[in-house]
């Protein structure tokens, strides 16, 4: 009912509070009821005295303002502004606040997290859930391995998993059975104004009866019903395989309804074929991989697998507009240390069908082909010193070698072949990171000390600014990625989020590190264009195994704060007692000044506005964000709420690219400090105002 009641008050008729009065309230505008624009700090006002009961109260409730649905040229409040914030080393950024916000009452524990609003009151929610197929059992004492937590937008999360239908089931009729699934992203597949969810559930063909995937219908009043039974997305046994690890909801041909790309990963050890369902705007989707030209093949023959033509061994789902098009790309990042996928969309002229430019990109994996660095290499070829290729290749330094580490993780065979000498890939991140207008990408990756140089690091991608997709690889060195090691080391980055943390309005970078002997969540401030400084743990997010995250402004402050999980693989006596994820708030980027963007489609844009391009100038630097449709290691999500940080700016322009047929752009300035809705077509409207 929040989210009634939320519509409720953005209805709230313009009469019942004269818009100057309640600006000079709320920002101490002068007596032209702050017309002027000057840049004003804001006092503590009782907004119900300066306007009357017909006002909201002010207080620290983030819906203390809220302007009605505006007329084009309608006036906009002034800005909240201030003299601007950027990180320097030794100043506190985030504190661990999962006490305060309720996380560790309910118990929330796991690795794969989402953060959306999927009740419409405004507040983002969090999604968290552990690895594997297991459901919940919701009877009293039960195993619980998943969480729909409803932010009350007091301080507190609730757990509203049961309740509210999210993990109902077809099979069991015990209420108490939850269905399982890994892989959650959301999008407004029926164009109803609500978020429905993909739930993606790997299963064996092995056992007909088996629960499979699942679309999550939302019905508007915080409750979910299951899909069509007969949808595709379910994948039935026992003629279907369905392993997915990674998904995105996306607009591929512009048609205003939400399609799906489902990054599938190994089934019995064979990869399998991943998928594109296009949307019918009701809930119905179509398998169209192999007719929009989507095709992969077996794991058979070397040329396919070197050249990126074969199945993906999914580990994540990514969509994003790589070329500036206006058309979504498609990217599945790999597992196995095999090529990553990289499918650009051709657009009108080409009936929107994809063109694989994995290896052109420089997607699929770096060029540093040198194996012979590989322990396992030398010990191998110090035992069989005439096989090929093994000529003056050195012995290995740290590993005893002997006939019984014979192969040691090495296959002579396969292993010198290109598409073994990347990555083992999980999340890929979309971003602008050095404000050129063209979207990079961030990997993450798990690297073996043993395995050499010719594993593909986590990295920056910086995106050549081209119409055909392709990207430079500047290298950690370059970009201040780089990180100290010492014999041995193993990275286990698996997911991570791009976020401006301190509002400067350059994108900052959060690593999960996990599962690995050392491991912690490593925070980077951007600190010069596509370079980046290490925040120190006791500075910034101090979280061992660190797996696992979702971004949000949770408490409507300003400023953007993470919610990290936590694994237990390979805990070496480094775990914490639970898998409990703790809430980090930011407690640095409110000093800066920043907008929001609520974003709604309108007629010919699909109504969760997934794919919209907002740019933004303030203070002479451009930006780009896209409303994301899911992303990352087995379903990642963060709010679909735009957030930019403005630096010293107090105002921004803006123009919103619509995913719609003609791309259709809107055009505004407006103040700093404020969220606002902004329906296609319409007017700005605030949300809420900076609480200070």
């Amino acid at each position: 009912m929040r989210a009634l009641r939320f519509l409720r008050l953005l209805l709230v008729p313009i009469s019942a509070c004269s818009l100057a009065p309640l600006c000079a309230a709320l920002a101490g505008c002068g007596d032209d009821g702050g017309t002027s624009g000057t840049p004003v700090d804001t006092p503590d006002a009782d907004l119900t005295d300066a306007c009357g009961a017909a006002c909201l109260d002010a207080g620290v409730d983030a819906e203390a303002f809220v302007q009605p649905e505006a007329e084009a040229g309608a006036q906009l409040p002034p800005p909240i502004c201030h003299p601007g914030n950027r990180w320097t080393a030794g100043k506190q950024t985030f504190r661990d606040a999962t006490s305060d916000f309720g996380l560790d009452a309910v118990g929330a524990q796991g690795i794969r997290l989402d953060a959306v609003d999927f009740d419409g009151d405004g507040w983002a929610d969090l999604i968290v859930r552990l690895n594997g197929i297991a459901g919940d059992d919701f009877a009293a004492g039960g195993k619980r391995v998943s969480w729909l937590l409803r932010n009350n937008g007091h301080g507190k999360f609730e757990d509203v998993t049961k309740s509210s239908g999210f993990r109902q089931n077809r099979t069991a009729t015990n209420p108490d059975v939850g269905r399982g699934g890994e892989v959650i992203v959301f999008g407004d597949v029926d164009n109803d104004g609500d978020l429905d969810a993909y739930t993606g559930l790997s299963m064996d063909p092995a056992k007909p009866n088996a629960e499979t995937s699942e679309l999550l219908i939302n019905n508007g009043d915080g409750t979910f019903s299951l899909g069509p039974e007969n949808s595709p997305l379910r994948r039935k046994p026992p003629l279907m395989v369905d392993v997915p690890a990674g998904a995105a909801f996306l607009d591929f041909d512009r048609d205003g309804n939400l399609d799906l790309w489902v990054a599938e990963s190994a089934y019995d050890g064979e990869p399998q074929q991943d998928r594109l369902y296009k949307g019918d705007g009701t809930g119905n989707f179509t398998d169209v991989t192999n007719a929009m030209g989507l095709t992969t093949k077996p794991w058979a023959s070397l040329a396919d697998l070197n050249n990126a033509r074969a199945h993906s061994y999914a580990w994540s789902a990514t969509a994003c507009d790589l070329n500036n098009d206006g058309n979504p790309d498609l990217l599945a990042a790999s597992y196995g240390r095999a090529p990553n996928l990289l499918w650009q969309n051709g657009g009108p002229d080409a009936s929107f069908h994809f063109t694989n430019r994995s290896i052109e990109s420089g997607y699929a994996f770096d060029d540093r082909m040198d194996w012979t660095d590989n322990e396992s290499a030398r010990c191998w070829c110090k035992l069989h010193p005439t096989a090929e290729d093994c000529t003056g290749v050195p012995p290995p330094q740290y590993i005893v070698c002997n006939q019984d580490s014979d192969a040691f993780r090495w296959n002579h065979t396969y292993d010198r072949e290109p598409f073994r000498l990347g990555g083992n890939s999980a999340a890929t991140l979309c971003g602008d990171v050095d404000n050129d207008g063209w979207t990079d990408l961030v990997t993450t990756e798990i690297v073996h000390w043993d395995v050499g140089s010719s594993s593909d690091p986590a990295e920056l991608l910086v995106n050549a600014a081209a119409s055909d997709i392709t990207f430079s690889r500047p290298g950690n060195a370059s970009t201040g990625l780089a990180r100290t090691r010492q014999i041995p080391w193993d990275d286990g980055i698996m997911s991570g989020a791009l976020f401006d943390f301190d509002n400067d309005g350059w994108l900052d970078l959060y690593w999960g590190n996990s599962d690995y002997t050392g491991n912690v969540g490593l925070l980077y401030h951007q600190d010069a264009p596509a370079h980046f400084e290490a925040v120190p743990t006791i500075d910034g997010i101090d979280h061992r195994r660190s797996h696992g995250s979702a971004v949000a402004d949770f408490d409507h402050d300003g400023d953007l704060d993470i919610v990290v999980g936590h694994s237990f693989a390979r805990c070496d006596g480094e775990c914490y007692p639970t898998q409990q994820v703790r809430f980090f708030e930011n407690i640095t980027g409110q000093d800066g000044n920043f907008i929001e963007l609520a974003l709604t489609g309108g007629p010919g844009t699909n109504r969760s506005a997934i794919g919209a391009r907002v740019t933004v100038t303030a203070g002479g630097v451009t930006q780009i964000r896209e409303v994301g449709g899911g992303y990352g290691h087995y379903g990642a999500q963060d709010d679909l709420v735009v957030h930019v940080g403005l630096g010293d700016a107090c105002e921004a322009d803006v123009t919103i690219r619509w995913p719609d047929a003609t791309l259709s752009t809107q055009t505004m300035t407006l103040p700093a400090g404020y969220r606002f809705a902004i329906v296609q077509g319409q007017a700005p409207v605030v949300v809420f105002p900076t609480v200070e």
